[in-house]
């Protein structure tokens, strides 16, 4: 199915397929010990795997038997395991947007994006579930975001390693081979702009994924207020997936931008905040 064309796609397959606990034959001794607490520690990772795995299954079903709302709290339940991948929270983000939860599913899928940001089923299917959301309809982000969102902190952080390794390289090399360093000199130059490129969409995914903090409305309503009381007059109501940017919190309340009627405050209740 196309997700783009009607609605998000089914799940995947199980992504614990494969897994399998693993034995070995020991001698005597704290070899033996050791050997044994590690046997013990891998049948204890397989069985927990061998859980997870059944229990994919198990939502999977539900999802193809039109059960979404189970689907998705046998998903949520692999997932307060410590067990998370881009497929499982795509599959998450089926099940809540098949539900009619479409911030729940808004969440699901950003998270999966985070994990695997040029899939192109979890991004077809998170713009399918905003274009359900008539109040996120904003203007395409500019070329140097979508760019930069385009890879994953790990994958900025592995590339700027590398090209800083290869301009101090060619630094190295300069000043070894003295006679070398006319030649070079082109090379180190492009080196390190390349390399100052990186840094920079590093620095920006870094402030994308862990210092913007954006709230995602999952009620079907949410009163915006003028201040943090609920006798604070109302400015508008929200609706379930709008996405908004937290800017301050008093106790229970949050103020937001990125409303039709600007900054205000709502309940923290009423959203859920995308951390990582």
């Amino acid at each position: 199915m196309n997700p783009t064309a009607s609605a998000p796609s089914g799940p995947f397959p199980s992504l614990f397929a494969g897994w399998r606990a693993a034995g070995t034959r020991s001698p005597g001794g704290w070899s033996s010990l050791l050997q044994a607490l590690l046997l013990a520690s891998l049948v204890s990772f397989g069985l927990r795997a061998q859980d997870a795995n059944r229990g994919f299954d198990r939502a999977n079903r539900l999802y193809e038997q039109g059960k979404y709302s189970e689907a998705a709290a046998v998903y949520e339940e692999i997932l307060a395991t410590g067990k998370s991948s881009a497929t499982l929270y795509y599959n998450l983000g089926n099940a809540w947007f098949k539900a009619g939860r479409l911030g729940q599913a808004i969440l699901s899928y950003r998270r999966a994006e985070w994990l695997a940001p040029r899939d192109p089923d979890i991004r077809a299917n998170l713009r399918f579930a905003r274009s359900a959301v008539p109040a996120n309809a904003a203007p395409a982000p500019p070329l140097w975001e979508r760019a930069v969102t385009r890879f994953t902190v790990n994958e900025w952080t592995s590339l700027s390693a590398v090209l800083f390794w290869c301009w101090l390289g060619l630094l190295g090399v300069g000043q070894w081979r003295p006679a070398l360093r006319l030649s070079l000199s082109r090379y180190t130059l492009i080196a390190g702009l390349v390399w100052l490129g990186s840094a920079t969409g590093l620095a920006l995914a870094w402030q994308d994924r862990y210092s913007a903090v954006t709230a995602v409305v999952v009620t079907r309503e949410a009163i915006l207020r003028h201040g943090p009381l609920d006798e604070s007059p109302s400015l508008q109501t929200l609706q379930d997936g709008q996405e908004l940017s937290v800017v301050d919190r008093k106790g229970n309340w949050l103020q937001i931008t990125g409303a039709a009627r600007g900054r205000g405050w709502l309940r923290q209740d009423q959203v859920t905040l995308l951390t990582p």
